[in-house]
């Protein structure tokens, strides 16, 4: 399996396609404040687009083609304009991404809309983005941040922490999960000292940290990026010693900030889009066949977001823009037989026969509202320099 996905990702350098090829853009941030999360985000993607291929059932014979853009993840022209050159030039017909939730909105509505392209983003998780002029054309597989604020004020009350001070990445992401927090920690009898933006790629954050400390609070919420301004933020605050615990958003979860940063932030915690149970050990196990990292943050939502891309298109019997929009909810969704990972062969031989599948992938996905996921969310502890699950929301 890993072969044929390095196979598929030097056809995409060589630009060779051919009249069965079913493009699918692969819209993340390469570059920019996660760019050490989207590989294996990427990888993912890929890797459920290579199991609909080895299995040979889909639309008979046809091959998905994933086609890699880089978001950027913070420059909505930078975004726009990589995605305008994936239609025009590699005519995708639809879109697993973006991720960050400004370039995302700005890709939706300049390109996504306009083009009737449909788009599946594994953590695009604004607020703002539920109420978006769509058309009908996005869905997301994390759950909005509406969700993750009310849940990490659940996780500071359990822990009897009633004063906060919150800083957060100055774009719609941060002030969304910002405001959704807030509102959900004061209804519950919790106090914000003060909530305050913070700007990426700055080299000295001092003076936003001292702002902060001054407010005082017992922890700092910290709702940024854990490769930009948000993990700056957390090193100036250890350095200066305004704060020595950190509550942090889902943007905080990453590998490379924990190797840095880790040993000197035993106790903090945070909370992040997970799932358990027996379709995420199945992700597990493919993932590691596979040679893919599908341990870290979005990764499950991004292999489920390309699984759903192909289903809907294998049940509206078109490799087309409109099979994904008109079909993927009802794939999503019971009923019809339950499909984990490593059985999209199976859930293509039973959409081919006619009948229904309920894909619970990875992240035992259930799509609400209009295109909206349900969501659970793991909260953990740092300790001893490793992210330690404490229990699941």
């Amino acid at each position: 399996m890993k072969k044929l996905l390095l196979a598929s990702a030097a056809s995409l350098v060589a630009g060779a396609a051919v009249a069965e090829d079913v493009p699918i853009g692969i819209i993340l941030g390469f570059t920019g404040p996660i760019e050490s999360l989207t590989p294996m985000m990427a990888e993912s993607a890929e890797l459920a687009l290579t199991e609909v291929n080895e299995s040979g059932n889909f639309l008979d014979g046809m091959t998905l083609v994933p086609v890699r853009a880089d978001s950027t993840c913070i420059d909505s022209a930078a975004a726009t304009a990589a995605t305008e050159r994936l239609i025009t030039d590699d005519e995708i017909v639809a879109i697993m991404g973006a991720d960050c939730s400004g370039v995302t909105g700005a890709i939706l509505a300049n390109v996504a809309v306009p083009n009737g392209i449909p788009m599946v983003s594994p953590s695009a998780t604004s607020p703002g983005l539920s109420t978006a002029e769509d058309n009908g054309l996005f869905f997301r597989t994390a759950p909005s941040d509406a969700r993750q604020g009310a849940v990490i004020a659940e996780i500071l009350m359990d822990r009897d922490i009633e004063e906060v001070a919150v800083t957060y990445t100055n774009n719609d992401y941060g002030k969304g999960l910002a405001d959704s927090f807030q509102a959900s920690f004061e209804e519950m009898g919790g106090s914000v000292t003060l909530a305050a933006p913070h700007e990426d790629g700055k080299a000295d954050y001092s003076a936003e940290v001292g702002a902060l400390a001054s407010a005082g609070g017992e922890v700092l919420a910290v709702f940024g990026y854990s490769d930009q301004g948000g993990r700056g933020m957390i090193r100036a605050a250890l350095d200066s010693g305004a704060f020595d615990t950190f509550v942090m958003g889902d943007g905080m979860y990453g590998d490379a900030m924990l190797e840095e940063l880790g040993q000197d932030m035993e106790g903090s915690f945070g909370a992040v889009p997970w799932a358990e149970g027996e379709g995420t050990e199945a992700f597990s196990a493919l993932a590691e066949e596979a040679g893919v990292n599908g341990e870290s943050s979005f990764t499950r939502e991004s292999y489920d977001a390309a699984a759903l891309i192909a289903l809907a298109m294998m049940a509206g019997g078109e490799a087309t823009s409109e099979a994904v929009a008109e079909n993927l909810m009802d794939v999503a969704n019971a009923p019809g037989e339950k499909i984990l990972p490593g059985e999209l062969g199976r859930a293509l031989e039973i959409l081919a026969e006619g009948g229904e599948v309920d894909y619970v992938g990875a992240s035992n996905v259930e799509l609400i509202g209009p295109g909206e996921a349900s969501g659970t969310y793991r909260e953990y502890n740092v300790t001893d320099g490793t992210q330690e699950t404490v229990k699941f929301h």
